[in-house]
């Protein structure tokens, strides 16, 4: 397992989108999302799909700890923490 440490988690509405959006990559086989620890744990060795998640992540409002968390990635996890819980609640 792959683990990277991200910005931003704050429920798990922000874990549903993490998780809808990473399982579109392909060569990801599991993931795991700890909210306590801003963990995300992905189970792929290959190093392109590794960069491919942390792109995706950064995307959906996730950069990962270290890089640079704009206004726009926070914007966009507020809106992807929104989403989440939408999607989830409708289950």
């Amino acid at each position: 397992m792959t683990v990277i440490k991200v910005l931003n988690i704050k429920c798990g509405g922000c874990a549903n989108t993490i998780k809808k959006g990473i399982v579109t990559i392909e060569g990801v086989n599991e993931i795991l999302i700890n909210l306590n620890t801003s963990e995300v744990s992905i189970d792929a060795t290959d190093e392109l799909v590794i960069q491919q998640v942390k792109e995706k992540l950064s995307s959906l409002g996730y950069p990962e700890v270290g890089d640079s968390n704009t206004v726009l990635h926070k914007a966009k996890s507020f809106v992807s923490c929104a989403t989440g819980r939408m999607t989830s609640e409708e289950k």
